[in-house]
Order: structure tokens, then sequence, then C-alpha cells
């Protein structure tokens, strides 16, 4: 008895499927604030995992007046991109805190980053502090000790980065590097003969009146 081989009854794969790190990115990530800025740097290239190239923060002088201390961040921001290239900026999306002049605040040190980012024509994308997280630790819940320990351990580091504002730059950059860049799918249009008018509507018809039970049965 033989065994013929049946001919394969599909011919995608897996290597066909869009990947966003095919190529190697370096990606640039944020947490941004007025006093302190953490940012992570970390290569991705192909399916191989992430690596870290650097981290830290961005302080600025709590006696120094806003603009000052909007200047010295887009200064960093800038300084960063020129020493190590990055491609892609992933940055903490805004938040609402209570205090409405936090939210305020914050919003200005977001915008001198993303000028800074613009102006260095980097890829931008914002991550709400939940999808970071999620991406991150599985939970959009995580507190910092287990965002600091996943950071760790995803990048195979032997201590967590520190302060914590640097290990939520690094956070930040992981969300872009391990989210999955699935293909868009295109809304289906049908053409006209297709679709059927609304005009075209199933006729039901009228059903004969109730059945005498005692008529049938005589």
């Amino acid at each position: 008895m033989t065994c013929r081989k049946s001919p394969p009854i599909s011919t995608w794969t897996s290597s066909k499927c869009p990947v966003r790190d095919a190529a190697p990115v370096v990606v640039l990530g944020i947490d941004p604030g007025t006093a302190v800025t953490g940012y992570g740097i970390v290569r991705k290239e192909g399916r191989n995992p992430p690596t870290l190239i650097e981290c830290g923060v961005i302080r600025t002088k709590p006696r120094d007046d806003l603009p000052r201390r909007l200047a010295e961040i887009h200064d960093g921001i800038l300084e960063l991109i020129r020493r190590h290239k990055p491609t892609v900026l992933s940055i903490e999306d805004i938040f609402y805190a209570r205090n409405v002049r936090t939210t305020v605040v914050l919003g200005h040190a977001r915008g001198v980053i993303l000028l800074a980012a613009a102006q260095a024509g980097l890829e931008i994308h914002e991550y709400p502090p939940s999808e970071i997280k999620k991406a991150v630790a599985g939970t959009g819940a995580a507190t910092k000790l287990q965002i600091q320990f996943m950071v760790t351990r995803l990048l195979r580091l032997k201590s967590a980065p520190q302060p914590s504002d640097a290990a939520d730059g690094v956070a930040a950059a992981l969300a872009f590097a391990l989210m999955p860049n699935l293909p868009k799918i295109e809304p289906v249009r049908f053409p006209a003969a297709v679709v059927p008018e609304r005009s075209r509507r199933l006729v039901v018809p009228p059903t004969a009146g109730p059945v005498d039970v005692r008529r049938s049965e005589r």
C-alpha cells in the first residue's frame, strides 16, 4: 500500500504576514513630566528580544520658571535623538488628574517633546498609561513595582532601571516594540447589484383564521 502526498490546501505562510520589527528599529520611550522626564531607548530587531540601549531621566530645577524648564526638556530630547538616532517616539498619553493645573502643566511638557520628535522626523505613537501597563505587565492596573519587575525580565537586566521614572520611559518604548503590527483591514464595499434594495422585503402571506378544532374532529 502506498500513500501519496496530498497537495497543500493553502499557500499562506507566517513569513508572509507583515511584521513591524522585520527591520531594526530604535524606539525612544518617554514618560513626560516637568520636574522629571523619564526616558528609555530600546532596540528591536526582527523577532529577537528587545535590548536596552540607555535609560535615565531629564531633571529640571524646581526654582526655574516654566518656560526655562520646558526649554531644558526640549533640548534634552533633541540631544537623545542626536546621539542615538531613534526612528520612533513612543510617549505616554496625557491623563486627567484631579488637579487641573497638573494636567495643564503635563500637557506643556508633552508638547515640547512632541515638537522635538516632529522636528527630527520621528514616527510618533501615543499610548494611554493603562495600555502601556497592559503591554508590559499584562494588566492595565499594574503597579510601579510590577512594571519595574517586568521591564527587568523582558530586557534580561540584572536590576531594575532607577529611578522609577526611567523604568516608565523604558516601558513606553516596550509598548511599541511588543505590540504586533496587525494589517489594516479595509472596509468591503459590495457592488450595487449585490446589495438588496430597501424596498425589497420578504412578504409573508396572511394566515388563515384560527382553526376550529371541533369542526376538524367531525
